[in-house]
């Protein structure tokens, strides 16, 4: 079963309220999954970095700007990351650690950001180098949530949930398929330190 809930509904209040639910959805979660190949996973988005992507956000879509309640809803999320009884299994694409939000100077500090918090016992996070040889093509980012039978997808238009065990499944060995492909624990870190220095002599933007 999937259940497609269009944006432009869901934040038909603003920003604020969907971040409450998803902060719902984590604590609810013991061990997640997310795939997340061209943007910053956002649990570990600095203030900067989400407060740029949910403006976007309101201003495609056109719904209520409430963006400074919505990003310190992301920012209350991150807690799960300190507070226990949570793990979260997350892959990046090299390229969202180069997709450029905000600037140099806020993507100097989110991948700051995800430098500090790669070594927390609730995360474990790997990175898809650019030229890795993968057993599975890219696929469209994906959480996996609950007990692991719900998968979340945000579309364009929409945000889709997955609750058919049969599709489920296919998330979870697609996932499996794409850690085969990622970099972990110091291999991750050299991509990342690249990343920084790449931001570090990207001259800011006037």
């Amino acid at each position: 079963m999937a259940r497609s809930v269009p944006w432009q509904e869901w934040l038909s209040s603003g920003t604020e309220a969907v971040q409450d639910e998803v902060i719902r959805w984590y604590k609810a979660t013991k061990e997640g999954k997310s795939y997340v190949p061209d943007m910053i996973w956002g649990t570990v988005q600095t203030e900067a970095y989400a407060t740029v992507i949910l403006q976007q956000v309101v201003d495609f879509l056109g719904v209520p700007n409430d963006v400074a309640a919505g990003v310190a809803k992301r920012m209350e999320r991150q807690q799960v990351l300190h507070e226990g009884g949570h793990h979260y299994h997350v892959i990046l694409g090299e390229q969202s650690l180069y997709t450029n939000i905000g600037g140099p100077e806020v993507m100097r500090g989110q991948v700051d950001r995800v430098l500090r918090d790669i070594d927390l016992p609730s995360l474990t996070l790997g990175i898809i180098p650019a030229t890795a040889k993968l057993a599975m093509f890219p696929v469209p980012a994906f959480n996996i949530h609950g007990d692991g039978d719900r998968v979340h997808v945000e579309l364009v238009s929409s945000g889709l949930d997955i609750t058919e065990q049969g599709e489920v499944s296919l998330h979870h060995r697609v996932f499996d398929l794409l850690h085969e492909g990622a970099a972990y624990e110091e291999e991750a870190k050299d991509l990342l330190r690249k990343a920084e220095s790449f931001w570090a002599n990207t001259p800011l933007q006037n």
